[in-house]
């Protein structure tokens, strides 16, 4: 029973096994009929099929737009166009009738989508196929042609320099006088708080007013833009370029604009399908729904059910097919597909009918046609200009604007380059009037940002300086109609803070100028860092001139481990009364409050020789403040030369632009010209040394130019045997004393470092390097020197000077 029921078991068990087997193979079958409805394998058709089939494509129409592309015949010359742009070579008319094929194909099986954009009209007329419109070759400039300068060209310019922050009012503070004993009390203010509250409310109420009604219209235009139906959305076609993902480390697959050089993301909201692509190569259709834009679309060029191809090419990305198939494609049971893998289905393109685009550098520098390009933004306007298009060195305007239409502009950003005063953007604000002008290094005054309201003297104005490339360590200068502050860095005396105020000018009959009749000063305040060197109670913080009311007010620097400072203030009396006495040094012309009272602050002779030296200061600091004036005076002089001027700087490299260096490039070329005829003209003569013995206007004999010609050979021969004795004698010395080298190394080869025997091998090295040299050059010179011996003979026999007498030895 048991032997049974083992038998009943194997056949149950091989019946499994036989069914599995024969349901794998009919998935196998299965799938393989799939992939070949898929692929592009063509089937074989009965005749009668291959006539319907033609009676329908012969029927189909396929649509051509009624306006074709306007072309300008009057700036093209066809007689100039190379014979590829007006024909068509018989393997194009092959693609053509192909592409004719696949395009009614496509109308018959697509009949609601647009035609193909297979094969347009060139500027001749003449059609021709879309891949062999490319031509890719590498770039004669790549450096040029770079893709990253192209998209910086034009990059947006609204985040390209970041503004400053517009010019602060500078607001006085009122300064504590002393109260007088006698003083005049003000005038009582009678204008009524009432009213002037009302007229307050009644302009801010206008002002609210005004900006609801500016609101509401920017409200209104927002919504009819919006409003607006756009008629041609999902109608514009355009020319893309798309990097697939794969090669050169490209992780995903990006399209770029050939206009501007951008990147986009295939999943940007901007595109909303894709027709068609193409390459130099081949032609795809793309058969995926763009329902969804393009962001569900899959880029893989091998599955012909998402990309229709339309010539079947080695070169096509083919599909990557499953294990399995593969193991069943190699079934020697599949007897059809034998023979048929060594067939040779690509076909051949033709090359490009386009010839080589050559841009030169002067073209490529114009960056647009005419070298100028305006783009229009929502309450913005870009221009751009070619570098040295305009003659103040402009290359990009920025205005942007208030109101949607553009008439109300807010500020302008204007770009420079190769401006000779070192120009680089300038910013207006329409709306305060404030001006700021941004300089690179190297201007004459060390000019950095000069913001100003108007070119006048003794106006609103900062000017900011490098601080390493001016000798005073100026950073910054801020001067309004009454005041003047400076602030330095890094300076020996450590100053590092200088405020002046000025006083009404006395008006003259004669002049009233800035130079001529300076601003008074009323008040000198500067301000130093703390000296390491000195103790803070002697180091001075702030010191102030107080010029109209001769005080000298001075604030030390405060101790660590205090929080008041030492403070003096001296009364700065004249050293002659009016009489013409002279004035003492009295206790009383020094007050001062000290932290740690010491002894010799105390003496009047040092009261005294402190007081002397901050008058000598006082004369440096006021004299420092109207050089201060001077120098501003010099620079908005500078500032207007520049402006009227605004000469532009030309490379060296530039001969075109560079008049000088042309002309001195020029002037080398002829010189280094005459230079070589001169040499020409004075080449070594080799008969001179022996036509300079006979007498001046002497006439040559037979005999005697057989004796030349005698004298010029041995002469020659004598030479060519110096040379060779000459080699001869260095390759001798050379190998004597390399055998000398070898005899001391002999004797001493036991005792010597390994820095010496060192030494030794490297002498070796160098020494049989020269004397095979000097055995080559040897070597060499016993070749040639009978050649050039023979070479010489044969010049002598044909010199003109010589041929009439040695006829009879030839």
């Amino acid at each position: 029973m048991e032997v049974l029921r083992e038998k009943v078991e194997e056949e149950e068990a091989a019946e499994r096994e036989e069914a599995a087997e024969q349901a794998e193979h009919a998935e196998k079958m299965e799938r393989m009929v799939r992939l070949a409805e898929v692929s592009k394998e063509e089937r074989i058709l009965t005749q009668d099929e291959l006539r319907d089939l033609e009676k329908k494509m012969m029927a189909v129409e396929i649509p051509i737009p009624a306006e074709r592309p306007i072309i300008n015949k009057a700036i093209i010359d066809v007689s100039k166009l190379p014979p590829s742009y007006t024909t068509n070579s018989p393997k194009e008319e092959h693609l053509l009738q192909v592409a004719d094929n696949f395009s009614r194909q496509y109308s018959h099986l697509c009949p609601d989508r647009v035609p193909l954009f297979l094969y347009p009209l060139n500027e001749c007329e003449v059609p021709k196929f879309v891949s062999t419109t490319l031509r890719p070759t590498l770039m004669p400039y790549p450096e040029l042609y770079n893709w990253d300068s192209c998209a910086q060209f034009v990059s947006d310019f609204l985040t390209m320099v970041p503004l400053l922050d517009p010019l602060k009012p500078v607001v006085k503070k009122k300064e504590k006088v002393s109260p007088k004993k006698y003083a005049v009390k003000p005038p009582r203010d009678l204008t009524s708080r009432f009213e002037q509250e009302q007229e307050d409310k009644r302009q801010q109420e206008i002002q609210a007013l005004e900006k609801k009604r500016l609101r509401e219209e920017e409200e209104h235009l927002l919504e009819a833009e919006k409003s607006k139906p756009d008629p041609l959305h999902g109608l514009r076609v355009h020319s893309w370029v798309l990097v697939l993902a794969g090669k050169r480390e490209v992780p995903e697959c990006f399209f770029i604009d050939p206009l501007t050089a951008r990147s986009y993301s295939t999943k940007d909201d901007h595109f909303l399908g894709i027709e068609s692509l193409w390459n130099h190569r081949n032609y795809w259709v793309n058969m995926q729904d763009c329902w969804n834009c393009c962001k569900d679309l899959v880029f893989d060029l091998g599955d012909p059910v998402r990309w229709e191809y339309m010539l079947l090419g080695s070169d096509k990305p083919y599909l990557s097919l499953t294990e399995d198939y593969d193991e069943g494609m190699d079934n020697d049971d599949d007897v059809e597909y034998l023979g048929k893998e060594d067939e040779d289905k690509s076909f051949d393109m033709p090359p490009s009918w386009v010839a080589q685009i050559e841009i030169t550098p002067e073209e490529f520098e114009t960056r647009c046609p005419n070298g100028k390009k305006v783009i229009q933004y929502k309450r913005a306007q870009v221009e751009k200009w070619a570098p040295y298009l305009n003659n103040n060195g402009l290359v990009c305007r920025l205005t942007t604007y208030e109101d949607l239409q553009c008439t109300k502009g807010l500020e302008i950003k204007e770009w420079y380059q190769n401006r000779e005063d070192m120009l680089e953007l300038r910013h207006i604000n329409r709306t305060t009037g404030l001006h700021v002008d941004y300089f690179k290094p190297g201007h004459p005054q060390a000019l950095q940002v000069h913001s100003y309201k108007s070119m006048l003297p003794e106006m609103d104005r900062v000017m900011e300086f490098y601080e390493m490339a001016r000798e005073d360590g100026l950073i910054k200068r801020e001067e309004t109609p009454m005041t003047m502050t400076e602030y330095y860095g890094g300076r020996s005396d450590f100053l590092s803070y200088r405020h002046i105020n000025f006083g009404p000018r006395i008006k003259k009959l004669t002049q009233n100028s800035a130079e001529s009749n300076p601003r008074p000063m009323v008040k000198i305040t500067e301000r130093f860092s703390r000296n390491p060197e000195k103790p803070a109670d002697e180091d001075v913080a702030e010191r102030v001139f107080l010029i109209t009311e001769e005080r000298i007010q001075l604030r030390y620097h405060c101790r660590d481990d205090y929080i008041t400072a030492s403070k003096r203030e001296f009364l700065r009396r004249t050293e002659v009364d009016s009489k013409g006495n002279k004035i003492n040094m009295t206790p009383d012309m020094c007050i001062s409050f000290e932290v740690e009272p010491m002894e010799h602050t105390k003496k009047l002779l040092y009261q005294y020789k402190t007081m002397i030296h901050l008058k000598n200061e006082e004369k440096l600091s006021r004299h420092q403040a109207w050089e201060s004036e001077l120098e501003v005076l010099e620079i908005l002089k500078l500032r207007e030369e520049e402006e009227a001027a605004h000469t532009l700087t030309i490379s060296i490299y530039d001969t075109k632009r560079n008049e000088k260096s042309k002309e001195y490039r020029e002037a080398m070329e002829r010189v280094l010209h005459e230079e070589h005829l001169q040499q020409v003209e004075t080449q070594l003569d080799y008969l001179a040394p022996f036509l300079a013995q006979l007498s001046p206007g002497e006439k040559l004999t037979r005999w005697q130019a057989v004796r030349l010609k005698d004298e010029c050979l041995s002469d020659f021969k004598q030479r060519l045997i110096d040379k060779a004795n000459l080699i001869q004698a260095r390759f001798e010395k050379e190998t004597q004393e390399l055998q000398k080298k070898q005899q001391w190394y002999q004797e001493n080869q036991v005792t010597l470092s390994p820095e010496d025997e060192d030494l030794y091998l490297s002498y070796c090295s160098q020494a049989m390097f020269r004397i095979r040299i000097l055995e080559q050059r040897l070597n060499r010179h016993k070749e040639m020197a009978p050649l050039k011996y023979l070479a010489l003979e044969e010049k002598l026999y044909k010199d003109p000077r010589l041929v009439e007498f040695l006829k009879v030895f030839v």
